[in-house]
């Protein structure tokens, strides 16, 4: 049997949810804002897009292509109960979903497409009942074909809230009207090096070489425009509910402004270890690997294994102020400004898996951890912080648009 697959795509699902909420926010060109008060236009609206404002864009170039837009910070745990929300939904149609991101999942509908009459008919109950259960404002655009690849493609062809079936019999004529970066995975880089190749449409690319598209590009990315060119993809619906081990949690963090002061960078880097260390008590899991990166007037990297497991924030926090006072971050008044900071802990086990060791001088700490952590479950993360803390900001522990925290993949399945 030819497989059924869907790939279900909200439209402007950021600034959708927002017009959802705040009736005076509809029928407005909107932009989100990441919620940091960082000036990024993350996301537009129907309305904004109409009228040229995209995401990525920053609030200058917003406001002087639209002077009327108005600008909202992102919340993005309201846009997670709405996925999840929206994942129950879809599980009343098929068992078999991949969830891409916080606003887009595949479905193979092959084995449950008819019990709804037809493909259409359980296209439309499912439209329907997401403006029932999630509103009239929230809506998806769907794509209908025989694999993941051009399923995604078709979603995005008839936006917004539309539908588009990609078939054998069609897929020439939509490969020769398609841009190049409609596909997922061709970005603007991809597609210069392509027209230099004298390719400027999907139909254009089966006529290189495959020996050539090696040359360029390496044998990995060759072999996926290849697979593009003839439509070829052969991946399975990986579901949420098979979802594999964690191997690593982290956390990136782009700060409101250009910082200098150096305890403030401080503060921000052992908040986010703290929030790791969250993670990782959430997951049973413990770490022996810690990683640091800064980016500023400078970019600096570091990582180290320990020969202890930790999952507590200070212990972390520890290390990666060894690396900040080897790289002397900061020794010059204006030579320290940090924009950008990444944290990651890996090197994994299971926590009940850590041997104890013989003398534990750790027992009341920990003690002193799950009394924290009970706490900060009841009332919201980082409602008790380390001193060192006092009068910094509070970072909100927040899921991202592309799900990529492993604790935020196991909060979807346990929806299974």
């Amino acid at each position: 049997m030819k497989k059924i697959i869907l790939h279900i795509d909200f439209d402007s699902f950021f600034a959708s949810v927002e017009q959802e909420d705040n009736p005076l926010l509809r029928n407005k060109p909107i932009g989100v804002t990441a919620a940091n008060s960082r000036t990024a236009i993350i996301a537009a609206s129907k309305e904004a897009k109409a009228l040229g404002v995209k995401g990525g864009s920053n609030a200058y170039e917003g406001y002087r292509i639209c002077p009327q837009l108005k600008l909202v910070p992102a919340n993005f745990t309201r846009y997670f109960e709405i996925s999840k929300q929206f994942l129950k939904i879809c599980r009343l149609y098929s068992p078999y979903i991949e969830v891409f991101s916080i606003d887009e999942l595949f479905m193979d509908v092959t084995k449950t497409g008819y019990l709804f009459g037809s493909i259409e008919n359980l296209i439309t109950r499912l439209k329907a009942q997401i403006r029932k259960e999630l509103g009239d404002i929230i809506t998806v655009s769907v794509g209908v074909s025989h694999n993941k690849l051009l399923a995604k493609l078709a979603s995005g062809l008839k936006k917004p809230n539309g539908v588009c079936v990609i078939t054998p019999e069609n897929l020439d004529q939509i490969y020769k009207e398609t841009k190049l970066t409609d596909i997922c995975g061709i970005g603007g880089r991809i597609e210069r090096r392509l027209n230099m190749l004298g390719v400027y449409s999907l139909i254009s690319l089966r006529k290189v070489s495959f020996e050539k598209l090696r040359a360029e590009f390496g044998p990995h990315e060759a072999t996926f425009l290849r697979n593009v060119a003839f439509a070829t993809d052969e991946t399975d619906i990986i579901s949420f509910g098979n979802a594999s081990d964690v191997k690593s949690v982290g956390r990136n963090y782009c700060l409101p402004k250009n910082e200098y002061n150096q305890r403030v960078i401080l503060q921000n880097v052992f908040e986010l270890c703290e929030e790791i260390g969250i993670k990782l008590r959430r997951l049973n899991k413990k770490a022996r690997s810690v990683g640091l990166s800064l980016r500023g007037t400078e970019s600096a990297y570091a990582r180290k294994t320990t020969h202890f497991y930790m999952d507590q924030g200070k212990e972390m926090f520890d290390i990666c102020k060894i690396f900040y006072n080897q790289w002397q971050w900061g020794l010059y008044e204006h030579d320290g400004m940090v924009r950008q900071i990444s944290i990651w802990a890996f090197n994994l086990e299971d926590a009940n898996q850590v041997p104890t060791p013989l003398f534990d001088v750790g027992a009341r700490s920990a003690n002193l951890i799950k009394t924290i952590d009970n706490i900060n479950e009841r009332f919201g993360d980082h409602t008790i912080r380390n001193g060192f803390l006092l009068y910094s900001d509070k970072l909100t522990t927040v899921p991202n648009g592309f799900l990529a925290d492993r604790y935020e993949r196991m909060q979807l399945t346990k929806l299974y």
